[in-house]
């Protein structure tokens, strides 16, 4: 025998209990060089610095 539910779930049961299911924002801090927000450890997409080095303009001059 398999096990079925005797009653159908309702739309309210079923929401309440997907409360946890949804987006997260993602870890943004403000960076050093221009004040911009940007993901912890990645390269600021406004200014192109990281860790106080310009690393945009130094990898298209390689």
């Amino acid at each position: 025998m398999m096990a079925v539910p005797k009653r159908k779930t309702s739309k309210q049961r079923k929401n309440k209990r997907r409360t946890h299911y949804k987006l997260e924002v993602p870890g943004m801090n403000a960076c050093p060089n221009c004040g911009e927000l940007r993901k912890s450890h990645h390269v600021c997409a406004n200014c192109g610095f990281y860790d106080g080095k310009d690393v945009m303009t130094d990898a298209a001059a390689e």
